[in-house]
């Protein structure tokens, strides 16, 4: 093949919006696929990359992290192209399996409660048989594409989620830098992420989740922990229970670290902790793979936290409630008929409860509806079930992001001093805001889904 400095970036999903990021590559007559992922506000084959654009089978996908806004549709391309190499972190091969799975039971559930009849968009056996095809690497393991090929490439830490990498692609004339999701801020568990040095690059692929966010007024992770353990303490002086909706991979593990944290410096009072199925079965994943987090992190036994049981029984959420406690449950954003939204729905009814949001809440959701209801609102928590009255008020945001702020990424940005910067995996705003403040004096570009983009080195 002949070498060119040139690279083709064809914008299979997550260019002018955050979803379903897919982004395929042709770069020295070869074809990369950079992550799969599905669109979690979209549903059935909607939710999906626009596939279609794909003329050939892919040489290689390269899975950033497992979130599934990322990895999500990997079982489908696999099906399509059934030889597809696959290669991401180590720890990603392991939670990436976790949440495929679970994808397909969620899938199959909405397939009967929503009546989607596209779905599931794969089986657990689609699972199985692209799992199979996945290597897994080792931060700054250089590896080649193509055996005996001249495309080099290497995952290095994001500081995003256990597993989580920046990809660099290195082709004979022009080196690619792609951030996927990155975060610059030492968390509880994961140390912050790692750039590159000494590495000249020609291209970088940026995310843009906060473009629009002014983050002057966040506070820094350890006060804002602090202010989250000290509302916790008063919910639960008062005989109430605390309720954290969380992201199964991260928030989940996070959370129920600095809550153990703060009842072990005596700054949460002692009351049991919760924690649900997926973000628990993912916790035994961190476990395995520890070395993987911040060298000074303290990773709790996962049977320090007790079960949630069946939360659409609710019996078993008023047990739950009967006594003080504080409960980690999915989803982050409260979807209706998931965990959060179940246990939510019986605690709304009193007042003595909290309910403390710590990730990103979209406007669409139920979970911003109920941050921002009024008393005596009536919110649905469950599809197809009587509206409830909202009665609780202690109903708060806290800030714990696992996203670079915009000055951050602008930092990125200025230190590679690449020749091309390429803006996705962010709203309107986001990326328009990035395009004018962050890339003077560079080639910038704001691909929508479905554009294609020339980059010279």
């Amino acid at each position: 093949m002949n070498s060119s400095n040139s690279i083709t970036l064809n914008v299979l999903g997550g260019g002018g919006e955050v979803g379903a990021s897919c982004f395929h590559l042709v770069l020295d007559g070869y074809h990369v696929v950079l992550d799969s992922g599905t669109h979690p506000k979209k549903d059935g084959i909607e939710a999906l990359p626009e596939f279609r654009l794909l003329h050939r089978a892919p040489d290689a996908l390269l899975v950033s992290h497992a979130h599934v806004d990322h990895c999500g549709s990997v079982p489908y391309l696999v099906r399509q192209f059934p030889a597809l190499r696959i290669h991401s972190t180590l720890p990603t091969v392991r939670i990436m399996d976790r949440m495929l799975h679970n994808s397909v039971s969620v899938m199959e559930l909405l397939a009967r409660e929503r009546g989607i009849l596209e779905y599931p968009l794969y089986s657990h056996d689609d699972v199985n048989y692209a799992m199979g095809g996945v290597r897994g690497h080792n931060f700054e393991e250089t590896f080649p594409l193509v055996e005996g090929g001249p495309v080099e490439i290497s995952f290095h830490h994001a500081g995003h989620v256990l597993g989580s990498a920046s990809i660099l692609l290195k082709a004979p004339g022009h080196t690619l830098f792609y951030t996927g999701d990155i975060c610059e801020t030492d968390q509880e568990l994961m140390a912050g992420y790692s750039l590159l040095n000494n590495v000249h690059v020609d291209t970088l692929i940026i995310e843009s989740t906060h473009g629009s966010t002014d983050n002057s007024h966040v506070r820094p992770y350890p006060q804002e922990a602090l202010r989250l353990g000290h509302a916790i303490a008063e919910v639960l002086h008062q005989g109430g229970s605390v309720l954290i909706p969380s992201f199964a991979l991260g928030r989940t593990q996070e959370m129920l670290n600095i809550v153990a944290r703060l009842q072990e410096e005596g700054v949460i009072p002692e009351a049991p902790v919760f924690a649900s199925g997926l973000g628990r079965a993912i916790y035994e994943i961190y476990n395995r793979f520890e070395r993987y987090l911040h060298p000074d992190a303290t990773l709790r036994p996962l049977d320090q936290f007790g079960r949630i049981g069946n939360v659409w029984e609710r019996s078993v959420v008023r047990d739950l409630l009967a006594e003080p406690g504080i409960i980690i449950a999915t989803s982050g954003m409260m979807l209706e008929n998931t965990p959060s939204a179940m246990i939510a729905q019986e605690m709304v009814k009193r007042t003595h409860h909290g309910i403390f949001f710590v990730g990103y809440v979209d406007h669409e959701t139920l979970g911003y509806r109920l941050l921002h209801s009024e008393p005596g609102e009536l919110l649905e928590f469950s599809l197809g079930a009587p509206p409830v009255e909202v009665k609780l008020r202690n109903i708060q945001r806290f800030y714990f992001s696992a996203h670079a702020p915009r000055t951050s990424l602008r930092s990125v940005i200025e230190r590679l001093h690449p020749k091309n910067v390429v803006f996705v995996h962010g709203d309107p705003p986001a990326l328009a805001w990035m395009k004018e403040h962050t890339a003077n004096g560079y080639r910038t570009h704001v691909p929508m889904v479905g554009q294609s983009v020339v980059l010279e080195a």
